[in-house]
Formats: structure tokens, C-alpha cells, sequence
């Protein structure tokens, strides 16, 4: 971000979302109070994805908190990512990683 506003890199090179992640951020993206720190005109959306097998390729669109509680309590193991991305300019940056469902049992000693 410091990159851009010092005029080493173009805006171009960070505002790069596909137009997937573009379209789910404006129809189905959590609005947040974050100003985007890029074209500082709108704020991000939050994206939670879900990879993992018999998961899309592209990862499955996690849309609301009880779909992933859903996930969560099931038998796969998948990797969960949320991605903050700007509906205006396209930056995009992953927020967070974690697991989502069955975990390995820990063993008490």
C-alpha cells in the first residue's frame, strides 16, 4: 500500500481482484467499517472461502456464519480463507487462513 502512494508501484499492480471475487464482494460481501487503503473511496468486503476435497476448484462461497457453522461441525477437513477485497478499485488482500470441520483428536496425557 506504501508502495503505491510512494509512486513505486502502479495501482494496477495491486488492484488486480478477478472479476468473480469482484462480483461476490459486491452482492454477497460483508460490508465493513474499513476504508479501502488503496483508492480510500469505498470500503472492503469480507469473503469467507472453503477449500478442500470434493470443494469446487474455485472453493465454495461461504455466505453466511450458519453455512459455516454448518461446514464446520461436518466430517471433511477444509481450509477456510476470508479475503477483504475493495468493489470499487479491485485491491484484494487474504485476511486470514483456518480450519474449518473435522480436526484430528488430541490426546489428553
Amino acid at each position: 500500500m506504501n508502495e503505491v502512494k510512494r509512486g513505486r508501484l502502479d495501482r494496477s499492480d495491486v488492484c488486480d481482484a478477478h472479476p468473480e471475487l469482484l462480483r461476490a464482494a459486491r452482492g454477497v460481501g460483508q460490508v465493513s467499517d474499513v476504508v479501502c487503503p488503496i483508492c480510500e473511496d469505498a470500503t472492503v468486503r469480507y469473503l469467507t472461502y472453503a477449500f478442500g476435497h470434493r470443494m469446487p476448484a474455485q472453493g465454495k462461497l461461504v455466505e453466511t456464519e450458519k453455512e459455516l457453522a454448518r461446514l464446520d461441525r461436518g466430517s471433511a477437513e477444509l481450509q477456510g480463507y476470508t479475503v477483504e477485497a475493495c468493489p470499487d478499485c479491485g485491491w484484494n488482500h487474504l485476511q486470514r487462513s483456518f480450519a474449518i470441520g473435522r480436526r484430528p483428536a488430541r490426546s489428553v496425557t
